[in-house]
């Protein structure tokens, strides 16, 4: 199972970016930002660049060595006064410098979403159907890698510990897992252990395949590893590495326009996701959606399900960005509820 042959993923840009440079990306995202009408005052702005590596030598007789740079960009800003000020942000990170969104772009995102949301009021109370943001969606993404993760499953901490080859999701749901990406966040030749895992359907048409795996936690569930072990420091863990909810068939603006009334989610907050029981609580804001048109921005509310719940009733959007570790397109889930008003 231990990696023979160290593939080149493209991880590393020698690309070296001076202090001063960064400086300047941070202050041109800001200023970009702080340029949109109706933003009222910068929450910060920066810019960094980085590398980092594992030499790893096992007593299995396994050597592997590997490099990766990182690159990123970041602004978030406040609009409106007093009471009624809201903040949003922006962010573009990267393995490959000029891969990274330009400043100004980010910045503009960054102020145009804060003004979207001056005036938010609370929603009423009830049933609802819910559109997540992809920014939301990847937390989603992240709650099901939790729950399908080897260790967990053997701590019996997991509320899909029983549903491996069950359905666990709709049909419409396909979750790949991917370590050997070209420039992939979270790619890497070989894992913790020296193993080089391979790309996996972990739920392929809403059926549960794998576990995430490394050696102890197979080993505690009867099984093999399947090269998921993430090291930190001397101990191993698995881990999801390029883990994305794949695309589905319709657009975004699909699956808004089919709801006559709803709520789009862009922000969630709060520590409500039970991974035992599945329980999914969260404070959330985003806009209302009515006759299939975004009406109105929505703040202090709560949305509530079970995960379980929510995997059988999600509708993936084909909007796709596979540049995150933990990746994820616009989400329809039906039937959940609002606490507002």
């Amino acid at each position: 199972l231990l990696a023979r042959q160290m593939r080149d993923l493209d991880l590393f840009d020698a690309t070296e970016v001076s202090a001063d440079q960064l400086k300047e990306a941070a202050l041109a995202a800001e200023a970009a930002a702080l340029a949109v009408k109706g933003v009222t005052n910068s929450a910060g702005s920066g810019a960094s660049a980085g590398l980092g590596g594992i030499v790893l030598a096992t007593s299995h007789g396994f050597i592997g060595h590997y490099v990766g740079s990182r690159f990123s960009r970041s602004t978030s800003v406040i609009a409106g006064e007093g009471t009624g000020m809201e903040r949003d942000y922006e962010f573009s990170s990267r393995q490959h410098f000029a891969d990274l969104d330009a400043p100004e772009d980010i910045g503009r995102k960054a102020g145009e979403r804060a003004v979207r949301r001056i005036g938010a009021r609370k929603a009423a109370t009830g049933p609802v159907d819910v559109v997540f943001d992809p920014r939301v969606a990847r937390g989603i993404a992240g709650h099901l890698a939790g729950a399908i993760n080897g260790a967990s499953v053997a701590r019996k901490t997991s509320f899909l510990r029983d549903m491996k080859g069950k359905q666990v999701a709709s049909s419409a749901v396909t979750v790949t897992d991917d370590p050997l990406r070209p420039r992939g966040q979270a790619s890497r030749p070989f894992d913790g252990e020296g193993v080089e895992g391979e790309k996996l359907l972990m739920v392929e048409k809403g059926v549960l395949n794998h576990w995430f795996l490394s050696t102890s936690a197979a080993r505690e569930l009867g099984l093999i590893t399947n090269g998921r072990g993430s090291r930190s420091g001397s101990s191993v863990s698995p881990s999801s590495t390029n883990l994305a909810i794949e695309p589905g068939e319709r657009s975004p603006e699909d699956l808004i326009k089919s709801l006559k009334s709803g709520f789009y989610v862009t922000e969630v907050f709060g520590q409500g996701v039970d991974m035992v029981t599945g329980e999914y609580s969260r404070g959330a804001s985003g806009f209302w959606i009515e006759n299939g048109e975004l009406a109105y921005p929505v703040a202090e509310v709560t949305i509530a399900s079970n995960l379980k719940t929510m995997f059988l009733n999600m509708v993936p959007a084909n909007d796709l960005d596979r540049n995150f570790g933990t990746a994820a397109p616009t989400l329809l889930i039906e039937g959940m509820t609002l606490a507002g008003a």
